[in-house]
């Protein structure tokens, strides 16, 4: 691991790999270790740089409230610290949230973003009394919220043969604090809608989706990639939250094309 200076933390961080960057951003209850066969994979023909979002992995919270943008301040304080300028920022569920906030805050910065089991619209009133409620359940009691919601983010159809990988993100997301759980969960649910990035963006964007993600309802994102002048999607049939487990080979393989194609600019 290694470390960046912000806000009086360290922030960590893998770099694996030469090349053309790709910074990939783990979810809620994730750490950049989620991304570990991602970033083998990826930095036998890029960089990669795979990071620790403030109050999970090895990185500390900073505060009683994660913002998105305080999320997105944090990954360019790393990519400061490496002196890269461009580069693909590719991430999952919350990591999407704090990738397109980075978009609004250094578009000069961005050649290109993926959002896995992501979205750009902001919570509903509805969904901010759902994380509300939560957050009143991990204040009494975290431990079980985290496992009932790691199971929860795969497929149920998954479960079975994933059984290695959905205990490694049980392991991951145990170690994340009862103070971080909440302070993520207060962000999210502050979090601004962002659709104006898309719509705006001057470079592709890739959504990797499931059809069957019981976090984000898959129709929600037609809409939205609607908006972009160069989407790209892989729609995964069988995938849940965590696409980049129950489709692995076609997701690396969509993401991997997905950078040429945004380092070459044949849009």
């Amino acid at each position: 691991m290694k470390y960046a200076e912000f806000k009086k933390i360290k922030v960590a961080y893998s770099d694996a790999g030469k090349g053309r960057v790709i910074v990939l951003l783990h979810g809620f209850l994730g750490s950049h270790e989620v991304w570990s066969e991602f970033s083998k994979k990826l930095s036998k023909r890029f960089r990669v740089i795979a990071i620790d979002l403030p109050g999970h992995g090895k990185t500390p919270s900073i505060g009683y409230y994660h913002s998105t943008e305080l999320l997105a301040q944090s990954v360019k304080a790393v990519l400061d610290s490496v002196g890269v300028r461009r580069y693909v920022i590719a991430g999952h569920s919350m990591g999407g949230y704090a990738a397109l906030a980075f978009a609004e805050l250094f578009p000069e910065n961005v050649s290109g973003i993926s959002l896995f089991n992501s979205t750009s619209y902001a919570d509903s009133e509805e969904k901010k009394k759902e994380r509300d409620k939560v957050i009143r359940l991990v204040k009494k009691e975290h431990r079980h919220y985290v496992g009932e919601v790691v199971t929860s983010l795969f497929a149920p159809n998954n479960l079975p043969k994933l059984k290695e990988e959905v205990n490694k993100v049980k392991r991951i997301a145990q170690e994340i604090s009862k103070q971080s759980i909440i302070n993520s969960l207060e962000g999210m649910k502050e979090r601004k809608s962002r659709d104006l990035i898309l719509k705006f963006a001057e470079y592709p964007v890739l959504f990797v989706i499931g059809k069957k993600d019981s976090v984000i309802n898959f129709e929600t994102m037609y809409p939205q990639m609607g908006l972009c002048k160069y989407p790209s999607v892989l729609m995964v049939e069988e995938g849940g939250h965590m696409c980049f487990y129950e489709e692995p080979v076609e997701s690396l393989k969509a993401l991997s094309s997905f950078a040429d194609r945004c380092f070459r600019k044949n849009y």
